[in-house]
């Protein structure tokens, strides 16, 4: 059978599972139903399957939810149906699994990343939103599948049924890498460290949504991705009442807007392209008390090196670090996520164009995607490149309404189909 038959068979099955990952979202590391789900999926399948502590370095994890948290996120999930078991072995932020069939012993291995969790976005309500109008909107309080993550999933779980089906049409080993917190670049690293991609010689990772401009195409991008770190701030100082008695506070307010003002002005430097946003500050708890705890949350881009990166943060810590001493205040910092800069291999996108077009089913576009942005896969495809293996990033383009991270986001689930097809068909040309 052909990926199209195939994927025209399961058409309304793979649509249907998508739904159910946009209803049930869960954020970085509490991904327990989604994993439990992918992971029982995977093992019916016949797939040798890893996952929790076997496939993570525990000590490389950045950005953990309390335990408490995590707790109550393992409850929801076998109350809503997730395998007990599988939820234990997921459990307090271990959720990464890693499929693997082997084929034969000689032929390469292959790798796809899939990205599972979700962003903490409340989805909108208008009527006229697919999900409300389907009855599938987020059931989850502040969390929403706004970046596709839900269609990655969907589009994995096709791709590795298609390929269950064909086995003995295929050589050499396939590698289904379901990563858990991406958004805040916080996953990948783990699953790195702990040697998940030291055998693999084609890594692939890919993405659905973006512009207009992308709709119905399939891109490759080989201009890489920019490096990011992700910070929190803390400022320390003492309360005191602001009308009488303000010469015993130490306002951490102060320092906090003094940080604030420096930081945004750090990109203005001769190293190179940097970017650097502080997205939250949060400071005060009334309008006559002097506040003694201020909180930044920050995040650089570093243009297109790591070194560049490395230099925005340390002119962040330095300027952090004034600025407490500056108002007799104390400070922590700490990192909540980051990400290499990394390059792709180039030779692969006109490959991949010429397993792609024979499809017919995308639009006639230039394969190549030049756009910035930062992703975690980075230290997949660092890690498989530098070991001598090849890899790239994929774009699915889809005629998305709203923009990523929007309440309003959603796909054309026609184009996540077609980008099992594609997936399909890129796993059957590097496994024959």
């Amino acid at each position: 059978m052909s990926v199209k038959d195939f994927v025209q068979k399961r058409r309304e099955a793979l649509i249907e599972l998508r739904r159910d990952f946009h209803k049930y979202p869960e954020t970085a590391w509490l991904e327990y139903r989604s994993a439990a789900k992918i992971a029982a999926t995977l093992i019916s399948l016949g797939y040798d399957v890893a996952l929790g502590e076997e496939v993570l370095d525990l000590d490389s994890r950045m950005g953990l939810p309390s335990k408490d948290v995590m707790s109550a996120a393992m409850a929801r999930a076998i109350d809503e149906g997730a395998n007990p078991e599988l939820v234990e072995k997921l459990g307090f932020g271990k959720t990464a699994i890693v499929a693997t069939m082997k084929f034969s012993d000689q032929g390469p291995v292959v790798a796809f990343r899939v990205d599972m969790d979700s962003n903490d976005v409340i989805e909108s309500k208008e009527s006229d939103h697919a999900p409300v109008k389907g009855g599938y909107r987020s059931c989850h309080d502040k969390a929403m599948h706004a970046c596709g993550h839900d269609a990655h999933m969907a589009m994995g779980l096709g791709l590795a049924e298609y390929v269950a089906e064909h086995k003995d049409q295929f050589k050499g080993t396939l590698k289904l890498i379901f990563q858990p917190a991406e958004e805040g670049v916080r996953g990948a690293k783990a699953m790195v460290n702990a040697g998940v991609v030291d055998d693999v010689d084609y890594m692939f990772g890919l993405h659905i949504g973006f512009n207009e401009n992308y709709a119905n195409c399939f891109a490759c991008s080989n201009h890489g991705f920019l490096a990011t770190t992700k910070l929190d701030a803390v400022f320390h100082g003492y309360a005191a009442h602001a009308g009488s008695s303000p010469e015993k506070a130490k306002n951490a307010m102060l320092a906090g807007c003094t940080a604030v003002l420096n930081l945004q002005a750090i990109a203005r430097h001769g190293k190179g392209a940097s970017r650097m946003n502080v997205g939250i500050f949060e400071s005060g708890t009334g309008r006559n008390v002097t506040p003694d705890t201020a909180v930044l949350k920050l995040e650089t881009r570093g243009g297109a090196t790591t070194e560049i990166n490395d230099y925005v943060i340390g002119r962040a810590e330095t300027i952090i670090k004034a600025a407490a001493e500056m108002h007799d205040c104390s400070y922590e910092i700490t990192k909540q996520g980051e990400t290499p800069s990394c390059r792709m291999s180039d030779e692969l996108a006109p490959e991949i164009q010429s397993i792609i077009k024979p499809l017919g089913i995308f639009r006639d576009v230039p394969l190549d995607y030049s756009g910035g942005g930062s992703e975690d896969c980075a230290y997949f495809l660092n890690r498989v490149i530098s070991r001598g293996g090849m890899g790239t990033y994929m774009l699915v383009g889809s005629a998305i309404k709203a923009p990523h991270h929007n309440p309003l986001f959603d796909i054309d689930e026609e184009d996540m189909l077609n980008g099992v097809i594609a997936l399909g068909t890129i796993a059957a040309h590097y496994l024959k």
